[in-house]
């Protein structure tokens, strides 16, 4: 089958969703998958969207879901490609290309992520109100476009975390918030390499989302970010950390973040 191109998959996923332009999209991390049972709509495999990126990790789901979440229209990833399974870090380039084209201006990110705070243990939720690319790869890297010049500053929309964190106080959720750190993974950090990231000013670690900040802000979507903090980072516990740890945890985290993204969905 031949390439689609973002406009292409727009008007494919409309014939079978309807018109109603997208107003935000949501991108699910590890164990957050079943927010997008609640929406109100439709479900499409990524399987029947040519280019998108097939997900090839446990614990995600592939599909994007289009309908109605707590009065909005959404546009809601079921998961995402990380740059660990291919080694491209532009591999959520056109899933988000399609949910522009689909009317979306703000964009929702979640994660699994572990915690450089000890005093933001295991079950949290972070609000990210900043990262380091500690992996130093770039999705943008190839644009040839004077555009790739992408500015970072208040790279997590200010306004879109004041609407966050008042949602979490009425939800009555402890919000945390802080800085997020991209490693590109998929082996873990060692307590080495979890030192220099908290010395570089880190409170959590992950090994997705800052691609898809970079991509979104690229193509002018606002951005929020949450992170389901689902252990503490290497050599801060005796937690054995692993990938069934993380899909173990991440729903307790992901029940709180499902509780302030209901709260929040009206007011963005």
């Amino acid at each position: 089958m031949p390439d689609r191109t973002a406009s292409d998959l727009a008007q494919f996923i409309r014939d079978r969703a309807g018109d109603t332009p997208v107003e935000i999209a949501l991108v699910l991390g590890s164990g957050l998958g079943g927010l997008a049972d609640d929406v109100d709509g439709i479900a499409i495999g990524y399987d029947q969207l040519t280019g998108f990126p097939g997900t090839g990790v446990s614990g995600h789901r592939a599909d994007l879901v289009i309908g109605r979440l707590e009065g909005r229209q959404v546009a809601v990833l079921g998961g995402r490609a990380h740059y660990y399974e291919r080694g491209d870090a532009a591999a959520m380039r056109l899933p988000l290309e399609v949910v522009k084209a689909l009317g979306a201006t703000r964009i929702l990110l979640t994660n699994a992520a572990g915690s450089l705070d000890p005093g933001m243990p295991t079950g949290s939720a972070m609000m990210l109100n900043d990262h380091i690319n500690f992996s130093g790869l770039n999705p943008l890297i190839g644009e040839s476009t004077d555009a790739r010049f992408v500015p970072m500053t208040d790279a997590y929309a200010p306004h879109l975390r004041t609407t966050l964190a008042a949602a979490a106080e009425r939800a009555g959720q402890t919000l945390f918030e802080g800085i997020y750190a991209w490693y590109s993974g998929p082996s873990f950090e060692t307590p080495a390499e979890i030192r220099a990231i908290r010395t570089l000013g880190a409170d959590a670690v992950g090994m997705s989302t800052v691609p898809e900040v970079i991509l979104s802000r690229f193509l002018g979507l606002e951005v929020a970010a949450i992170s389901a903090i689902t252990n503490m980072a290497a050599g801060m516990s005796d937690e054995v950390i692993g990938h069934e740890h993380t899909k173990e945890m991440a729903p307790i985290a992901a029940a709180k973040i499902a509780r302030i993204l209901k709260a929040a969905l009206p007011d963005l």
